[in-house]
């Protein structure tokens, strides 16, 4: 993928960046991240990744939920990162970096969990993106993916649509999943046409 692909989406979230959170999107987080949260099991003094967080939000209220969690946010777009940064409650629990979530700057098993939240459907190199993720998981970690989903009768697997937005069945995030040892354990309806698919690395 070019590296103007990710200039124009890195241009376009660093525009969103100083209004994103008064735009309708906070609104409609706030109620996937609460939904989410029902679901989210983590050992005690968690070091959790969060890959597009935007602006922040997951993490903070991960962080009110396991106040003896550790995180660490990850984005493209060095505006969202300076957003979030500036509405940190719990530093030096949490900390955001720039970075491509299909080159992750972290080691090998390093993270308990993984959580990537109406993001997903932006990434040019799914494929890479799974293996990133199963890389920096430790073995018996979990991944938290919610994002968009379609019927799997739709059969769009790895379809581009406007604006390289792409949407993925249940059995199509199985198979990426699978391609790196990485199982579902479950699907989970958030809001509407949000699913929150949930794996596990082996063991």
């Amino acid at each position: 993928m070019t590296q103007e692909f990710f200039r124009n989406k890195k241009q376009l979230f660093d525009h969103w960046a100083p209004s994103y959170d008064w735009l309708f999107p906070s609104v409609f987080y706030q109620a996937i991240h609460k939904r989410l949260l029902e679901y989210v099991n983590l050992p005690p003094q968690a070091n959790v990744l969060d890959l597009g967080c935007g602006t922040g939000r997951l993490l903070n209220r991960l962080a009110d939920r396991f106040p003896d969690l550790r995180g660490t946010g990850l984005d493209l777009s060095s505006q969202m990162l300076r957003v979030a940064r500036r509405s940190n409650r719990h530093h030096p629990r949490l900390i955001y970096i720039e970075g491509k979530a299909e080159s992750l700057p972290f080691a090998d098993g390093q993270f308990d969990a993984v959580f990537n939240t109406i993001s997903f459907l932006h990434y040019p190199e799914p494929k890479q993106v799974f293996a990133e993720v199963a890389r920096v998981l430790k073995e018996g970690g979990s991944f938290y993916l919610a994002d968009t989903s379609i019927p799997n009768q739709a059969e769009l697997q790895f379809k581009q649509i406007i604006g390289g937005i792409r949407l993925y069945s249940q059995n199509n995030r199985e198979l990426l999943g699978s391609s790196c040892e990485l199982k579902c354990v479950a699907h989970h309806y958030l809001l509407g046409p949000v699913l929150l698919t949930i794996f596990t690395k082996s063991v």
